[in-house]
């Protein structure tokens, strides 16, 4: 699309808007100026580990422009505090324990929709580059990139270092030199040289290996980071050896050198990808959004403002930096503060594109109405589950999938039980039982954050936190606000009726 379409694009958004998800008008409008959409991930990326967040060593000129032209989200988070659930919110717009993949190593399910496979029904060329982490890539699995609606995939099972394994379109892995970064950025507009060619429209998800341990960067982006403060240095830390493969126990500073270097490759693997996409003009009417999939992990852990870490359903394990650049369709640079989540992604861009949302429970919204500034407060509440399967006996857990299918084949330093790949799991469930609610749980209304964990004996802890005004939460409100505690716990537990619902694979008999 042009420049000078702008405004006619913006008040078709409007009026989709307006009309709330009555998307066909707006998309017969402009059926031939469908926008291009980018998809960037980075991997274990933290709210703070910007320049534009204050970071007070890292560099990212890249994201810091994209912040200032474009619009950023100043209160985005994860629908997890770790990375495979977080992945297929991005993919489903539905909260990860509906689907079963509870956390790392759990797969989605073959019957989900996915954005991409919305996107290639309205004709656009669909690829994945980098971390899948939603089951094997490989060829025959019912859960790989190409059953959940890309064309084409260049993909990783896990996690991914320099000279990656990558699999392109099932095949065996084949080692790629290089750095990671600026390897699927290379591939990636291979794939939009293409998309063009042949007149297409394309929807590129980049999902970065960068910044997850173990981290290895490139001399001069080290020298970059060689005087972080001597501070750092009197902590050590557990993370992974790339020599061994194995647990190995570090100087902090070392690692967040490496890890700092790790996040500025990937930084200007964004910058190069601006750069081709302005270059062939293309950049316009590019949507290009970026995210971090979960918080700071425990080894980098050295800067973080919040509370907690990856893994925990407080702000540090879940609340991510994002920026969003689109010159046709949201000319304006915008500073939001409105909660937003990766589970909002594929409602969002189910609406730029005029189609419908399938006929199943959909935890996020479509972001328009905010990203161009026109509401300020989300209408309905978020949720944050950090569930997990039953503890059963192996024995006594029926697998969804043949587990031969789900038998991973990338290689990758991290060694577990002897092996360098990893396989995945996921479990068919016929019942609910009061333990199915347990796990540490969160819901997000716009200003007040509720947070339920569980003690060691089994009994449920309440928090309640005034995030506008502690977002470190360190000071809880319950006793202050009761009938507010229990107005969002009852609100929780709903929704998790509805989660456990879906968990037994009823969304599915739903006609789509």
């Amino acid at each position: 699309m042009k420049t000078k379409n702008a405004n006619h694009l913006k008040f078709f958004l409007l009026i989709g808007v307006f009309f709330g998800n009555i998307c066909s008008p707006f998309a017969q409008q402009i059926n031939d100026e469908l926008p291009n959409v980018v998809l960037l991930l980075g991997d274990d990326h933290g709210w703070d580990e910007t320049g534009y967040n204050g970071h007070p060593y890292l560099k990212t000129p890249v994201l810091d422009e994209l912040a200032e032209v474009g619009v950023r989200m100043n209160r985005f988070y994860s629908a997890s505090p770790v990375c495979s659930p977080t992945r297929g919110s991005i993919l489903t717009g539905r909260h990860p324990n509906r689907y079963g993949t509870f956390t790392p190593g759990y797969s989605i399910r073959p019957e989900e929709i996915s954005i991409a496979s919305l996107m290639q029904q309205k004709g656009y060329a669909t690829a994945h580059f980098g971390k899948w982490h939603l089951g094997p890539v490989k060829a025959e699995s019912p859960t790989n990139p190409g059953a959940m609606g890309f064309d084409e995939w260049l993909s990783h099972d896990n996690f991914f270092e320099l000279n990656p394994y990558l699999s392109k379109n099932g095949a065996d892995p084949e080692l790629f030199e290089g750095e990671s970064s600026e390897i699927l950025v290379r591939e990636a507009m291979d794939f939009i040289e293409k998309a063009k060619a042949a007149g297409k429209p394309f929807f590129v998800v980049i999902w970065y290996g960068s910044p997850h341990e173990p981290y290895s960067g490139l001399p001069e982006d080290m020298a970059l980071y060689s005087n972080l403060p001597e501070t750092f240095a009197t902590k050590e830390v557990r993370l992974t050896s790339n020599e061994t493969g194995l647990p190995v126990t570090r100087l902090q500073r070392d690692v967040l050198q490496e890890r700092f270097a790790e996040i500025t490759a990937m930084d200007r693997s964004i910058g190069e990808l601006r750069n081709y996409l302005d270059a062939k003009e293309l950049k316009s009417n590019t949507l290009l959004w970026y995210f971090g999939d979960n918080g700071t992990p425990q080894e980098a852990n050295a800067t973080v403002p919040f509370r907690e870490q990856k893994g925990s359903i407080y702000e540090g394990g879940i609340r991510v930096p994002s920026v969003l650049e689109w010159p046709a369709g949201l000319p304006s640079a915008l500073e939001s503060n409105v909660i937003m989540n990766s589970e909002d992604v594929f409602p969002t861009l189910a609406f730029l594109i005029g189609e419908e949302l399938p006929n199943r429970p959909i935890d996020g919204i479509n972001l328009m109405p905010f990203l161009s500034g026109e509401k300020l407060e989300r209408p309905s509440p978020m949720m944050f589950w950090n569930g997990s399967p039953r503890d059963l006996p192996l024995k006594d857990q029926k697998p969804y999938l043949d587990p031969k299918l789900q038998e991973g084949t990338s290689p990758m330093v991290k060694l577990m039980n002897g092996k360098a790949t990893r396989d995945f799991r996921n479990y068919i469930q016929t019942d609910i039982i009061t333990s199915d609610f347990q796990g540490d749980r969160a819901i997000i209304d716009n200003r007040y954050k509720l947070v339920l964990t569980e003690s060691k004996s089994g009994e449920t802890q309440f928090e309640l936190f005034d995030l506008l005004q502690d977002p470190a939460e360190t000071n809880d409100l319950k006793e202050l606000y009761p009938e507010l505690t229990k107005k969002m716990n009852n609100q929780l537990r709903i929704w998790q009726e509805s989660v456990l619902n879906s968990l037994l694979g009823n969304d599915y008999k739903m006609n789509k």
